[in-house]
This record gives structure tokens, sequence and C-alpha cells, in this order.
């Protein structure tokens, strides 16, 4: 990416602002929030060997509501005593792996804000999808910092306001990180669409702080 600007951030765009963004550097969006998007994260070892670790280590599981089967698989790992509901299903934390140790320590040193446990998605292909939603739960806290690290298949990730329906589309790719912060949960929501191109194997690590109710 670009570190070149030929205007002043204010007056960007959010997809304006990413093109010429340095890499993990803060992009300000509308309403007070803010995403930092760095490719480069891991690098392309590092992201292979944590993959390969994540993918038959994990203990996947399919998850269903009163109402649908989602269309991933999921883990939850947390601090002891850590549960995490959301669309109708709690989760409680398992236990922490050393690698997941690792990645939690470089996060929390490259953000400088802590976290204490992580959603694990196993996307198997392009049939399986993050439906549109925010990370606005109470036991997240007001203005929550979320660090999502991503592995495998490149998949789009999509930001939409609330209200004026500004939409920023963004290529995850292998190893990269992207952090959202400030207001951005209140007047975004995200979603992990659907792919109808053939496409492999995706494993998403997404950080959070979890508060006492």
């Amino acid at each position: 990416m670009s570190r070149a600007r030929t205007q002043p951030r204010a007056h960007l765009t959010p997809r304006e602002g990413v093109a010429r963004a340095g890499d993990g550097e803060r992009i300000a969006l509308r309403d007070g929030g803010w995403i930092r998007y760095a490719e480069h994260f891991l690098s392309i070892g590092e992201a292979d060997r944590l993959f390969d670790a994540l993918r038959y280590a994990t203990s996947w599981r399919q998850f269903r509501n009163r109402v649908w089967t989602f269309p991933r698989l999921t883990a939850f790992v947390a601090d002891a005593g850590i549960t995490y509901r959301y669309s109708g299903v709690t989760h409680a934390g398992e236990q922490w792996t050393p690698d997941l140790q690792a990645v939690r320590r470089r996060l929390e040193s490259t953000t400088a804000a802590a976290f204490n446990g992580v959603l694990l998605n196993l996307y198997r292909d392009g049939n399986d999808s993050m439906g549109r939603h925010a990370d606005d739960e109470r036991e997240l806290g007001t203005n929550p910092t979320v660090a999502s690290v991503s592995l495998g298949a490149t998949r789009t990730f999509v930001l939409r306001h609330r209200d004026s329906g500004e939409k920023l589309a963004l290529d995850l790719a292998h190893g990269s990180l992207l952090v959202m912060g400030g207001a951005l949960q209140h007047h975004w929501v995200h979603e992990l669409p659907k792919n109808t191109r053939p496409v492999g194997e995706r494993i998403n690590l997404t950080f959070r702080r979890f508060v006492a109710p």
C-alpha cells in the first residue's frame, strides 16, 4: 500500500483512506470509528505454521441455535471463567494454547490493548460465511477494540454504516491483521459474505476484551 497522501484524511472516503494509508496505519471512519489494516502482521512462514497448528489441533464445532445452523466451524478460547454469548449460543472458553498465547502477546504489544478471549472461526469454503452484525454485546463494554487475524484463503470483509449505507470492502490476506476501534461498533456493521468463486479454507482469530456485566 502506498503511504502517499494528496489531501487530508478528513476528506477521504473509507476506501480512499485504506488505499492511501500505510500498512497498519489508523484510518478514521464516519461517526468516530476507526480501523487499522496491517497486511503483513505475520510473515508467510509464521502464518503457514499457525494455520496448520490451529486447523488440526483445534476442537472445531458447528453450533446451532433455535433457528439456524452456523455456516462455519467455531471454537472459543479465553481466560478462566469467561463465556461469550451471541446469536443465541453461549460459548465457554477453552484453555489457551502456546500458539494462541504467543499471538495474544504480540497483538497486545502491537495494539496497546488487552485481550482475554479469542473466537476462532473456520471457513471451509466459499459457502461458509458470517452474517451482518456488530460486536456490541454488553460483555464487550463500550467502544471495544477488536483485533482480527486472518489465516489461509483471502476473503472479502465488508463494513457498512448503519444509517448512510456507506460501504467499505477489504480483502483480508493470509497473515493480516484488522483492528476495529472507537465508536465503530455503534454505527457500523460488518460481515464476511459467501463467495461463489472456488476458495480454500480460512481461519479467523478475533481477539476481544470481555468485561464484567
